[in-house]
This record gives structure tokens, C-alpha cells and sequence, in this order.
């Protein structure tokens, strides 16, 4: 194993202290494992709160900031984070208005942050929780009941956020978090596995000319184990996965997600043809994002994310955001 790190046990506090030096815009608390904005709460505004296993930058702490979430609560990597962790960052973001979990659907994220939000409310504090689940390409699997959470969540926290910013009430916020979760599918293909420090080899094994369909971020298993195949099969794979689940129509936002290993010439090649994929069936890609989002270590791989836009969502997309992962409009 060849990995940029200094010791196993170091790799989740070296990255959070290295975060903290690169980004002054936040507070990061190391020993407690919480990414905070600096300015601390905005009073009367609704707190977002997020987290999940390290492992899947800039997912969740890389989009930390003004538009997106007022904190994050990073895990062991690919284990999700404590309650404890969940209840000092709730307490840390309210302002007074409410505090929203967003939590992607996975078993231990999901028993976390219902107790952290249990114990929260004994001692007064409002919180909702919302639950993204976008994967379309398997139901209950090595990690989840029903669905697994992945790339959708970017587009809840930056929308959701982004109403939040606005000064919508908690109740408004939470309502936006569920409809770009039911407006939005995922599909993630694998061509090799990713490393855990902790376990120094592959979490799988793909032979030279395999790949996996319907991949999960932590190297779940997904639909099927096929052969590999041009750019243009495998996106349209994806694509039909997609628009079986929910056909597209309209203006769609795309993210194609880089699992952390693939070159981004790569996924503007796949872009390219989800953007001909979209015409073919009279939509409109008019918003998009390529890039490393949502990653698992080192796996090579893709995902494609989507979600069906209207007017209001298309304005939350396009609101101000400023964060180490995403940014612009400021």
C-alpha cells in the first residue's frame, strides 16, 4: 500500500488538521471530529448538519460554508461518525431557528443521527432529519434498508442550503432537502476498488477486464459484474439505469462524479455523452457539475447524479455558495 499518510490511526486528525491550515473560513475541531464555519451560527437562520464516514472528499466537510452546511461530522473512514459528535456540532449551528440532518441512507448514519436528534430535542432544540436515498441500481444492501444515499446528497445540502440562507423557516428547509431527494437518481460504476488504510489492500477485486455496475461508495457490491465496455455503452448503461427510474424531462442537473481515481479528461468524455444521452430523449442538461464530489479513497470509477429541475430549484442551484468543494456567485 502506497498512500500519502502518516500513520493508520492518524489518517482522519492529520486530514482535519490539514484542512483547518488550508481553510481559514472554517473552525475545525480535531479532537471532537467537527468542521465548523468560523463565523459560527447566524442567528434566526436554520442549521445544517451533515456527516458521515471519511474517505469521501469533499463529501462532507469540504462543502462546510456560506450556502451549503453549517457543519459536518466526519467518521473513521467509511464508519459512521458518533452521536456524540452529531449533538456538539447541532449544538454548535443553532441559531435559533432549527437544525436540519441531512443523512444519507446507511444503516449506522442513520441509528446515529435519530439518537443524536432524540437527545437533542430532550433538551429543547428543534431538529428534522431528512434521509437522501438516490441510488437507483440496488435496494437493501450490505449497508442499507432500502436505498443507499450517495451523490444526491451534494444537491440537497447546496439546495437545502442555500433556502437556509435565505432565512426560510426549519419546516420550508426540510421540505426542499425532500423534494431534490425525490427529484434526483444515482448510478455508479466501479472499475477497480478502492484501499482502506486500515485494511492495506483492495476492499474487492476486479479482474483486468471486469467491471462493477451499480457500485456503492464504501465498494458495495452493485447489479452486476460485466465486462468492460467503451465510454458510450457504460454511460448509456447508467443513463437508461436513470431514466427507467425516473424519465428525464425538461432542464436536468448533472454531476458526473469522479470516485477518485479517474482522470477528469475521462468524465468530460462521459459528460459528453450523458449531455447527447439527455437530447436523445428531449431534455436539457442546463446545470452541471464534473469533478471529484463524492469519492471512495482511491477507487477508479464513476457515478452519474441527476435531478429534475424547476424554476425554484434551478434559482436555490445558482444561489452564492462558498466552500472548500464548491464555490461561486460570491
Amino acid at each position: 500500500m502506497k498512500k500519502l499518510i502518516n500513520a493508520v490511526g492518524d489518517v482522519v486528525p492529520d486530514t482535519l488538521r490539514g484542512m483547518a491550515a488550508a481553510h481559514p473560513s472554517l473552525r475545525v475541531d480535531v479532537e471532537n471530529r467537527i468542521v465548523l464555519r468560523a463565523s459560527g451560527p447566524t442567528s434566526g437562520k436554520v442549521g445544517l448538519v451533515s456527516g458521515g464516514g471519511s474517505g469521501h472528499e469533499p463529501l462532507h466537510a469540504g462543502f462546510v460554508g456560506f450556502g451549503m452546511l453549517d457543519a459536518a461530522c466526519p467518521g473513521e473512514v467509511f464508519t459512521s461518525p458518533v452521536p456524540d459528535q452529531m449533538i456538539e456540532a447541532t449544538k454548535a449551528v443553532d441559531g435559533g431557528a432549527g437544525v436540519l440532518h441531512i443523512v444519507k441512507n446507511y444503516t449506522g448514519d442513520v441509528l446515529n443521527f435519530e439518537m443524536a436528534a432524540e437527545l437533542c430535542a430532550d433538551e429543547g432544540a428543534r431538529v428534522l432529519s431528512v434521509l437522501v436515498d438516490d441510488d437507483v441500481a440496488v435496494r437493501d444492501s450490505t449497508y442499507t434498508a432500502g436505498r443507499r444515499g450517495t451523490g444526491a446528497t451534494v444537491f440537497v445540502e447546496k439546495m437545502a442550503g442555500a433556502l437556509a440562507e435565505q432565512g426560510a423557516p426549519l419546516e420550508a428547509v426540510a421540505a426542499m432537502a425532500r423534494t431534490v431527494d425525490d427529484r434526483s437518481r444515482s448510478f455508479g460504476v466501479a472499475f477497480s476498488a478502492g484501499t482502506v488504510p486500515a485494511a492495506g489492500k483492495p476492499t474487492f477485486d476486479l479482474g483486468p477486464a471486469e467491471i462493477e455496475l451499480g457500485i456503492g461508495i464504501h465498494g458495495e457490491p452493485g447489479r452486476s459484474r460485466e465486462r468492460f465496455r467503451e465510454a458510450r455503452e457504460l454511460v448509456r448503461l447508467a443513463m437508461d439505469a436513470l431514466n427507467t427510474d425516473l424519465p428525464f424531462s425538461g432542464d436536468v442537473l448533472v454531476m458526473v462524479n469522479g470516485m477518485g481515481a479517474t482522470p477528469l479528461m475521462e468524465l468530460y468524455v462521459a459528460y459528453g455523452e450523458v449531455d447527447a444521452y439527455l437530447r436523445e430523449k428531449g431534455a436539457t442538461a442546463t446545470r452541471c457539475l464534473v469533478g471529484n464530489y463524492v469519492t471512495s479513497l482511491d477507487m477508479a470509477g464513476f457515478s452519474i447524479t441527476t435531478c429534475l429541475l424547476d424554476a425554484e430549484l434551478t434559482s436555490l442551484w445558482d444561489h452564492p455558495v462558498e466552500t472548500p468543494g464548491l464555490r461561486w456567485g460570491r
